[in-house]
């Protein structure tokens, strides 16, 4: 059974995926995060990237 992709939580709506593997990932890309549906797809390596509230402390809820 394949391992289900990535989810990771942020608070920007700019985010820079590089896949994680260091030599073994892909090049850097800058994704945007669309206001409306607040997540994004890296095209590389399909982690998804969504975008979280911050929490009133300053820390991602």
């Amino acid at each position: 059974m394949a391992q289900p992709f990535e989810t990771i939580e942020v608070t920007s709506h700019t985010v820079a995926c590089d896949g994680g593997g260091g030599a073994l990932g892909h090049p850097r890309v800058f994704l945007e995060i669309d206001e409306d549906i607040h997540k994004v797809v890296c095209p590389y390596c399909s982690r998804t990237y969504v975008l979280v509230e911050k929490a009133e402390d300053g820390r991602a809820a």
